[in-house]
């Protein structure tokens, strides 16, 4: 299959352009038709040569993502469902915040990862996505702004699957989203969450960015951990925290730990209390996440109170702790929920 347009790098790009005796400036060209006009054909690339843009349509596919579902909420949240060339369907949403509007994006179709409270791992992993395939969700939100002329802000890394166990493609994602000839997204306003890989947490502190790291934690104990992220058996909370404390040491950036609150499994005042132990004098946010209902789960959600109730227990340890605000609540809100229907329905 050919490779997607969205597949290359800046400086893939110009080698590109060497590889095919094409003057260099012709990269900057084609970024600019890519990420700037946002074109849907390279036909409409009218400044490029005409043998260059029959040479482009040989080499390369533009649009790897068809829009197969898009749901609205009354909150102004967009859940889209992107069908791929294999027949295979993913999930990006765009969020609207006081600060700006942020785009959650996906690096795998499903995920192995395996966390019980989660529908990105129904099914399990299919496969990882390509650059391209991940880079073509935040032009595709982009073109659904342009109708009322806004602007994706920020970018988060935390759609379904691990982006840690697709490292080099999310890397390279990061890459063109920030390049002043891509979409020029500031490295401050890129956040990826991992489950806890921890060779690539090591990977992530060594590459020098300014880009944010979740750690999607789930519990203040490793037993517990275990139960509810299999992950943990691989890769234990102590070997996690180090590599944490490597990352604080080596960026000086603030951490994020997430943790979603299930109903009488992580959320009573006992585990606050030992997740303040567990984090004090670390330099760390950790964001409330009262989970999202998933049917095939069966959980409950915290009360809204014990919510509150838990967070004053972080706070008294001097933690940094906000509650998210949810998004899509009258939507397939979940990580994968909408994915999962999709495919019941086309089983």
């Amino acid at each position: 299959m050919k490779p997607f347009a969205y597949d290359l790098t800046f400086p893939g790009w110009k080698e590109w352009m060497k590889e095919n005796q094409q003057p260099a400036f012709r990269a900057k060209q084609v970024m600019d038709w890519l990420y700037v006009k946002r074109v849907d054909a390279f036909d409409e690339m009218t400044n490029l040569p005409k043998d260059l843009r029959e040479r482009l349509n040989e080499t390369f596919r533009l649009q790897p993502l068809d829009v197969l579902t898009t749901q609205v909420s009354s909150d102004g949240t967009v859940k889209f469902l992107f069908g791929l060339h294999d027949k295979h369907a993913i999930e990006t949403v765009i969020m609207r915040h006081q600060y700006g509007i942020s785009v959650c994006v996906t690096t795998q179709v499903g995920c192995r990862v395996g966390c019980t409270f989660c529908a990105s791992t129904l099914g399990g992993l299919k496969r990882n996505l390509s650059v391209g395939e991940i880079v073509a969700q935040v032009v595709q939100a982009q073109k659904y702004l342009d109708k009322t002329d806004e602007r994706v802000k920020s970018v988060v890394v935390m759609g379904s699957g691990e982006p840690f166990e697709n490292y080099e493609p999310t890397m390279d994602f990061i890459r063109i989203i920030n390049d002043p000839a891509g979409l020029h997204i500031g490295q401050r306003h890129i956040t990826v969450s991992t489950s806890g890989v921890v060779p690539n947490i090591y990977r992530f502190a060594d590459e020098d960015w300014q880009v944010g790291l979740a750690i999607s934690l789930h519990s203040p104990n490793t037993d517990l951990r275990s139960k509810l992220m299999p992950i943990n058996r691989r890769y234990p909370l102590a070997e996690l925290l180090d590599a944490c404390w490597y990352y604080l040491e080596k960026t000086g950036r603030r951490l994020t730990f997430e943790y979603a609150l299930i109903g009488g499994k992580n959320d009573q005042p006992e585990h606050a209390h030992e997740l303040g132990k567990l984090l004090k004098g670390m330099n760390c946010l950790v964001n409330l996440i009262p989970v999202n209902y998933v049917p095939e789960r069966d959980y409950t959600r915290t009360p809204r109170k014990q919510v509150f109730e838990f967070k004053r227990i972080l706070d008294s340890y001097r933690v940094n702790t906000t509650i998210r605000r949810e998004h899509g609540h009258d939507i397939d809100a979940a990580c994968g929920q909408l994915r999962a229907k999709h495919s019941n329905v086309n089983a």
